[in-house]
């Protein structure tokens, strides 16, 4: 087990216990997985572009990603369906608190002129969505060995049932958010 689902356990689901008063313990929210989400929009000229972002996402989160494809057929960008357009990773259990604690810890930090994560992204059902702009801020990223600079989109999944209470999670979980 992580240090951070050790912490949930001992620490956090108590103090979101007494905090929003619940009467069962099924009641306190949850982290349920996350979502990384890499779009590479330069992919359908070249396969080489999905086999790199998926060794890097790879190397970033210890689990294999999936190739997503286009649902339609879009004329102005020049796709078609079943294109390949972008890979995915979905993270649950300890990938995930490892990956959390990488990324709130280690990586997040290093960002240039790092303020904090915006704390209006929630979409209303508890969930919270974040961009990052490069994968150079992950310390299993060489330098050196990549061809371009991609960016990211990672969801985070709560059971919470507002954003008040999935930003008290998150807030618990040690996300730096902006003040």
């Amino acid at each position: 087990m992580t240090r951070m689902k050790e912490q949930y356990q001992k620490e956090i689901a108590p103090a979101l216990m007494k905090k929003f008063s619940y009467k069962s313990v099924m009641q306190i929210p949850r982290l349920n997985k996350i979502v990384i989400n890499v779009g590479t929009g330069e992919a359908k000229e070249s396969s080489k572009v999905i086999d790199s972002a998926m060794s890097d996402i790879a190397a970033i989160t210890g689990q294999q990603p999936v190739v997503t494809t286009a649902k339609k057929s879009v004329a102005n960008f020049k796709l078609r369906a079943g294109m390949k357009i972008g890979i995915k990773v979905t993270l649950r259990g300890d990938r995930m608190y490892e990956f959390l604690d990488r990324l709130f810890n280690v990586a997040l930090p290093r960002v240039r002129d790092f303020r904090g994560i915006n704390p209006n992204s929630f979409d209303g059902r508890g969930n919270y969505n974040m961009g990052i702009k490069e994968q150079l801020i992950f310390p299993e990223i060489e330098y050196d060995k990549i061809d371009k600079v991609r960016g990211m989109d990672i969801c985070f999944v709560t059971t919470a049932k507002t954003d008040e209470e999935s930003r008290e999670l998150l807030t618990l979980l040690g996300a730096p958010f902006a003040k």
